[in-house]
């Protein structure tokens, strides 16, 4: 019987993790690599894209994330959603119209402590001209199609 009950905790201990990632999609890679392999800590501390190894790295969200040092991938854990995307990383102009675009971890900006990424150069331009506005129609999207394939949007 204890050994019922043991294997019945491990089993709706697995389930609880697994369910508790589900439904957060992140923009990845066939790697499950997040911000085409850049830093996320980075981006706050030399304000610039730089690319992470993949001898450092984190998992979050069904996310890996890379680092250029250990002491970057141990910032990122000790408070991960400080330090994760918005919108799991997928582009926010595109977020703001119910879209889901894949970024090139060039662009990016740092609103309010939390960190946004663009699809590329122009794109960032584009969503740059009117963050705030963007950003909340960003927000007023997001729970529509967090759960949603990119594909299908």
């Amino acid at each position: 019987m204890k050994l019922i009950y043991k294997s019945l905790l491990l089993i709706s201990t697995l389930a609880t993790a697994l369910f508790a990632h589900a439904g957060v999609e992140t923009s990845t890679d066939g790697n499950d690599v997040i911000l085409a392999g850049h830093d996320a800590v980075a981006y706050f501390t030399v304000g610039k894209p730089v690319r992470g190894s993949s001898e450092f790295t984190a998992q979050h969200d069904g996310a890996v994330y890379r680092f250029v040092s250990a002491k970057n991938r141990d910032l990122f854990r000790a408070d991960p959603d400080k330090y994760a995307p918005a919108y799991g990383g997928y582009c926010a102009l595109g977020t703001s119209f119910g879209k889901k675009f894949d970024i090139d971890g060039q662009a990016f900006e740092i609103v309010a402590g939390r960190l946004y990424v663009n699809k590329d150069l122009s794109v960032y331009k584009t969503w740059r001209k009117d963050i705030p506005n963007n950003i909340v129609k960003a927000e007023g999207q997001w729970p529509g199609i967090k759960d949603i394939p990119a594909k299908d949007l």
